[in-house]
């Protein structure tokens, strides 16, 4: 699938950058004739929990017409109606999904469209687990122009958290993303808001875990 193995590859990135800060602490440890083998262990450990983090699993895309799903993986913590006027350009339901530091951070397209709006927003790195914290944070916004159903307008918003202070796109405007592609990555805790028409059914309640390119968040008649 496009985009597939990206995730692994920012954690070999990021397991390479530490790998050489490690090895410039095994010199001075080695020189010093002790926390060697303390150094390592804590590395290793650091490893792991990079290739899980970054683990990105190809998603069971439904196949149904005139659906929305999830484009991420987490907690749903948020539903609510709110006013979205960067491309939704008035009032909208939202569906906002809390990522936590176990969750997988790969971001997909909740339906087969053009990328029609695409806005990078700086900001701070307030704690994700608030739904506030998209006001406030730095952020991502991504505009679907659904081909299914044709015209429907559907946003996308990409937040950074506490800890993750990068989100990685995969996409930019203008491209065409079929439903459950890859689009961004969020590296470590993060918040994902997606942004729907009034007439959008909503079929996830509060509290729902969802998984990433494969749980029906709304459907459209």
């Amino acid at each position: 699938m496009k985009h597939s193995g990206k995730a692994s590859l920012a954690a070999l990135r990021i397991i390479g950058l530490s790998g050489a800060g490690v090895a410039a602490l095994l010199v001075i440890a080695f020189l010093l004739h002790y926390l060697t083998w303390v150094f390592i262990g804590v590395w290793t450990l650091f490893v792991i929990f990079a290739f899980y983090f970054f683990r990105d699993p190809d998603p069971l895309v439904p196949a149904s017409p005139n659906l929305v799903i999830s484009p991420a993986h987490g907690k749903v913590d948020v539903i609510d109606t709110t006013t979205e006027l960067e491309y939704i350009g008035g009032e909208c339901q939202r569906v906002s999904i809390f990522l936590s530091v176990i969750d997988i951070h790969v971001q997909y397209a909740p339906v087969t469209a053009r990328v029609a709006y695409f806005k990078h927003t700086p900001g701070q790195y307030l704690n994700a687990m608030k739904a506030e914290s998209a006001q406030f944070n730095e952020n991502m916004f991504v505009g679907f122009d659904a081909v299914e159903p044709r015209g429907e307008k559907i946003g996308v918003r990409l937040i950074a958290g506490l800890i993750a202070r990068r989100i990685v796109p995969w996409i930019k405007e203008n491209d065409v993303v079929q439903r459950g592609e890859r689009i961004s990555l969020i590296q470590f805790g993060s918040r994902v808001d997606i942004y729907l028409p009034r007439r959008a059914k909503i079929k996830v309640k509060l509290n729902d875990k969802v998984i990433g390119g494969e749980t029906v968040i709304a459907a459209f008649d």
